[in-house]
Formats: C-alpha cells, sequence, structure tokens
C-alpha cells in the first residue's frame, strides 16, 4: 500500500471520529443527524478514500436517506449473551475476529448481538440486516452498521446503555465498491421487521 492511499484512509478514518463527535454534541437528534448526513455525503464526493467508484462521482447529490423519524431512536442496556466468536475473511484487513459480549434489546423490533473486535485497538460493533435488505428500494443486502466505534461511528456510551438511533444505519464500504469485503451481519443480527430509515441501497441489488 502506498503512503498516499494509507495516510488517506487515516484522514477518512480522523473525519468519521470528527463526524461522530459533532453528532454527539449536537442539540437534539435531528439537527445530528443532519450535520451528519452532510459530512458524509462531502466527504463522499470529496475525500481520496472515498468508496464511491470514479463513475459514481459523476452526478452524484448525496446518499439517499429517508426523513428522519425519532421513533427509531434508542438508548438500551447492554445484557449478558452466551459468548460467541466469529472469525470474518476481509479484503484489506485480513481475517478480523470478534466476540460476543452481549446483546441489546429494541422495543418493538428485536435484539441485536454485540460485538468486540478482537484484533488491536479493539471497538465495539453492531451490524443490523432488517427484513428490507436487498429488496428494491430496500436497504443492502448484506446489512448496514449501527456501531463501529474504532472507526468512531457511535453516538454514546453511559455504563452499559448504547445509543442506538437507527436513522443513523450506514451502508458498508462493500455497498459502494465490490472490490471492498466487509463484516456483515451474522444471524443475531437480523431483524424480522422493516426498518423504514437509515441510508437505503445505492445499487439495485
Amino acid at each position: 500500500m502506498s503512503a498516499d492511499s494509507v495516510l488517506a484512509v487515516a484522514d477518512w478514518r480522523q473525519r468519521t471520529h470528527a463526524l461522530y463527535r459533532t453528532a454527539q454534541e449536537a442539540p437534539d437528534p435531528v439537527a445530528a443527524w443532519t450535520a451528519w448526513r452532510a459530512g458524509r455525503d462531502a466527504m463522499f464526493l470529496e475525500h481520496p478514500a472515498s468508496p464511491l467508484l470514479p463513475e459514481d462521482r459523476d452526478g452524484f447529490t448525496g446518499l439517499a436517506f429517508p426523513d428522519y423519524d425519532p421513533a427509531w431512536r434508542f438508548e438500551a442496556e447492554v445484557e449478558d449473551a452466551e459468548p460467541a466468536h466469529l472469525d470474518v475473511p476481509t479484503g484489506t484487513d485480513g481475517v478480523v475476529p470478534f466476540d460476543r459480549i452481549g446483546l441489546v434489546r429494541l422495543d418493538g423490533v428485536g435484539a441485536l448481538d454485540v460485538w468486540w473486535l478482537g484484533s488491536y485497538g479493539g471497538g465495539l460493533f453492531i451490524p443490523v440486516k432488517d427484513a428490507t435488505a436487498g429488496k428494491p428500494g430496500g436497504t443492502y443486502g448484506g446489512g448496514r452498521y449501527l456501531i463501529d466505534s474504532v472507526k468512531g461511528a457511535h453516538l454514546g456510551l453511559s455504563g452499559r446503555r448504547l445509543v442506538l438511533d437507527l436513522n443513523f444505519a450506514y451502508n458498508p464500504s462493500c455497498a459502494y465498491d465490490p472490490e471492498w469485503a466487509c463484516p456483515l451481519a451474522p444471524a443475531g443480527n437480523r431483524l424480522a421487521v422493516e426498518v423504514p430509515v437509515g441510508e437505503r441501497t445505492f445499487h439495485e441489488e
């Protein structure tokens, strides 16, 4: 990997951390989400580490999101769960290990496993795949990410309580560029309900 590409990725992650810090400090969830969306759209269009293919940058006007719906914002306690382990092959980071540390229950929605990234530095990881995944006008077939704290993507943690706002659910890089191989939602992170908020599919599948 060249120094330019590595430094571009490092800068992308630094800007992502800053976007989520701004969201955490915003006066209300709608303002947080609006600023986060604007920042991501700018990064996708202009940043050298954008996962958009060159042909997709032409005419790009922003990622597809429905309007913000406060009914899909939760604060949930991380409950104990049976230990589980995943080794996920990726295109850029080798085999990435995850360990289940618990689960969260979202009222009227379902339960999601909470994972810990077992490689250097660690981090919380919560993907989500809902009933619209892979359907026309729905969400990315492999699922989306709610929390990926090693890359700065989280909205707050207090003790064992996590802020989980599905309006912030976003697509992994492999949704834009097939050269990427991303950790996707395992069985414990699949919901039987449709989630009508968060980022929609970029390319129809």
